[in-house]
C-alpha cells in the first residue's frame, strides 16, 4: 500500500496534523516511538481546555479520537531511514518498509541538559524549561535558574513574575555590568559559586558546602532533532536560540520536495499548545500539496 502521507512522530504536533488529513479522507500512516518530550511531567499547563491534565492522558485521548477514522494506520516503532522522492517515498522501520506520497516530520527534539549531577533525575518534575507551563504551580516561592548560556539571563528576568529568583551562573553566563545592573534592579539574586549537585526536591548544593532550597528550578536546554532522519534525507537544518531545528517555509515545506515538518523539530519556542497549532496548519498544507501537486515545484 502507498499511503498519502507518512507522519514521523505521533506526539501532539504529529497527531494534530494527522487529524486534518484523516478528516480529508486521506490515508495516513503514523510512525511513533512513544517517547513524548514531556513524558516526565506530571501535568500539562497552558493548553486551553486541558490545563492541569496529565500529558499522557491528553495523548491517549487524542490517539483514540484519531483511531475512529478508518484511513488511519498507527505503527509503534522507529524509522531508521527515508529514501525516494515526491509520490514515491520509502520509509524503513524496524518492522519493514512503508511507502508514501508525502512525508511529515514531527519527530520532536531531544533536550541537552546542563552537566549538573542530579539534574537529569529531576527533569520535568522539579527542574523545568518553560515558565508558562510550570511557573504558576510554584506559588510565588523561591525559584532557582541553573545557568547554561545567554538564554538563562532571559529566563532570570522573565521568571521574576512567578517568584523570588536566584540565578546560578555556574560558569556558563557572562554578567556584563549592564546585565548585572538590570537583573539586580529586577530583584534577581546573582550567585556565582559553582554548583556541586542537586539534591532533595529542588535543593542546590554549592561547592562551598552551602545548600539553598527552592520551590522549583529552571534551566535553558539546547535542543536537537530527536531523530536523524531529517538530516539523512537531506533536509536543511538551521540554528535557533534554543538549538538546531529543521528549516521550513511558510507552508511547512522543508528543503526536500514533498517533505514537510512541524512542531518542536521545526519551530521555537516549545509548548503543547504551540505544537498543536503548528501541527494543524502543517496538516492542512500537506493536504493542499496533494490537491495541487504543482505547488511543490520550486518557483
Amino acid at each position: 500500500m502507498i499511503y498519502d502521507v507518512i507522519v514521523m512522530g505521533g506526539s501532539y504536533a504529529g497527531m494534530a496534523a494527522t487529524l486534518q488529513l484523516v478528516r480529508a479522507r486521506r490515508s495516513v500512516l503514523v510512525i511513533d516511538a512513544g517517547e513524548r518530550r514531556n513524558r516526565f511531567a506530571a501535568h500539562a499547563h497552558g493548553f486551553l481546555s486541558q490545563d492541569g491534565v496529565p500529558p499522557g492522558e491528553i495523548a491517549q485521548l487524542a490517539r483514540r479520537q484519531l483511531e475512529a477514522y478508518p484511513t488511519l494506520t498507527w505503527l509503534e516503532g522507529q524509522a531508521t531511514a527515508i529514501t525516494g522522492e515526491v509520490d514515491a517515498f520509502c520509509v524503513t522501520t524496524d518492522s519493514g518498509a512503508r511507502q508514501g506520497r508525502r512525508i511529515l516530520l514531527a519527530t520532536g527534539v531531544t533536550d541537552q541538559l546542563p552537566d549538573v549531577p542530579g539534574l537529569a533525575q529531576r527533569w520535568g518534575t522539579s527542574v523545568f524549561h518553560c515558565p508558562y507551563c510550570h511557573g504558576y504551580e510554584l506559588n510565588q516561592g523561591r525559584i532557582g535558574i541553573i545557568g547554561s548560556g545567554p538564554l538563562s539571563l532571559h529566563q532570570a528576568a522573565l521568571l521574576t513574575d512567578w517568584g523570588e529568583v536566584t540565578l546560578f551562573t555556574n560558569g556558563a553566563c557572562e554578567l556584563t555590568p549592564d546585565v548585572r545592573a538590570d537583573l539586580t534592579q529586577r530583584g534577581v539574586t546573582l550567585e556565582e559559586t559553582l554548583i556541586a549537585q542537586l539534591d532533595g526536591h529542588a535543593d542546590v548544593v554549592l561547592v562551598d558546602g552551602r545548600r539553598l532550597y527552592f520551590a522549583g528550578l529552571f534551566t535553558a536546554t539546547r535542543t536537537s532533532p530527536a531523530s536523524p532522519v531529517a538530516a539523512t534525507l537531506g533536509c536543511a537544518l538551521e540554528d535557533s536560540p534554543m538549538g538546531v531545528q529543521v528549516r521550513i517555509d511558510a507552508e511547512h515545506k522543508t528543503s526536500v520536495p514533498g517533505v514537510f515538518a512541524c512542531g518542536d523539530v521545526a519551530r521555537a519556542p516549545h509548548s503543547v499548545s504551540l505544537a498543536v497549532g503548528h501541527g494543524a496548519m502543517a496538516g492542512a498544507q500537506v493536504h493542499r500539496s496533494l490537491v495541487w501537486p504543482e505547488s511543490l515545484r520550486p518557483a
